[in-house]
């Protein structure tokens, strides 16, 4: 039975969705979008997430879709998601407006390593939405930047007119303490950045190996290339991370659909570390 706006849940099952507000809504590409929603908890409990984890955003009459968070972890008044729309529920999704109402479960999954990371360098490597997944972590790493090395974002995305955030990434290149690497696959005479793959970036970044971090996010094969880059670079696979969204439909390890080798995509990731994962990455979904 579908759940609707006004119907009594049990608020402490996991498969229930709590129904919140839309704050806001806002346009970032010609099909991408984000929502600001109130915090699915009670009146006077923060609500809290760590960078890397995801909520299961639930559409009326439509279905769920897991959506990684995209907001600033410190701060607790809203919670943010950037969507792509490419399926029913996420096209269903894309049409609610401030005052609606949708339905929402988590947060879930793992989280990238921001403790491992202090002390060192990071690289985050992103392509296409993939941004959206990282962008959490950049606020932590941008709000404690005095407890992280070096900070390069390479970034790479289809045409200029889809890359995320552009108002804030400029602001980020004009900050001079971390590094801030575009590209695009096909550039239009408005872009100034780099035109090509985002493992073209590389040759750019600026850290140390044996003090790095990396956290991919984007594309499965994206995430193919710029592990062999990271490699090439002497970055040993313990130290490289991926967030992975493969299939997963419950969130809780019921259904099953979303199992990884020994894993469930939705409780033992989405962010894996390369090594553990490593034998079971290029087996093709079914």
């Amino acid at each position: 039975m579908a759940l609707t706006p006004n119907e009594p849940r049990d608020l402490d099952s996991p498969m229930l969705p709590r129904v919140v507000k839309v704050q806001a809504f806002q346009a970032e590409t010609h099909d991408t979008f984000t929502l600001a929603l109130d915090p699915p908890s009670a009146p006077g409990t923060p609500y809290s997430f760590l960078p890397g984890q995801f909520n299961m955003l639930y559409g009326f009459g439509l279905g769920e879709v897991p959506i990684s968070m995209s907001g600033d972890p410190a701060r607790t008044g809203s919670v943010v998601h950037t969507i792509r729309a490419v399926g029913s529920v996420t096209e269903g999704l894309a049409k609610v407006r401030p005052g609606d109402s949708i339905g929402i479960r988590g947060p879930f999954g793992s989280s990238w390593p921001m403790d491992k990371a202090l002390g060192g360098d990071v690289v985050l490597v992103s392509g296409g939405i993939g941004l959206a997944p990282l962008r959490p972590a950049l606020y932590h790493l941008l709000r404690h930047r005095d407890q992280y090395g070096g900070v390069a974002l390479l970034y790479g995305a289809r045409t200029p007119g889809d890359v995320l955030y552009r108002e804030e990434l400029q602001a980020w290149q004009s900050r001079g303490d971390f590094q801030v690497l575009l590209t695009v696959d096909r550039a239009d005479p408005s872009w100034c950045d780099s035109i090509g793959l985002v493992t073209a970036l590389f040759t750019r970044a600026e850290f140390d190996p044996q003090r790095t971090v990396g956290m991919i996010c984007g594309p499965e094969m994206m995430i193919r290339f710029t592990l062999n880059e990271f490699e090439k670079r002497g970055v040993a696979a313990d130290r490289l991370y991926v967030s992975l969204e493969r299939n997963m439909q419950c969130a809780v390890g019921f259904c099953g659909h979303c199992q990884f080798g020994p894993n469930f995509v939705c409780m033992d990731g989405p962010v894996f570390r390369q090594d553990q994962i490593k034998a079971f990455f290029d087996v093709r979904e079914a």
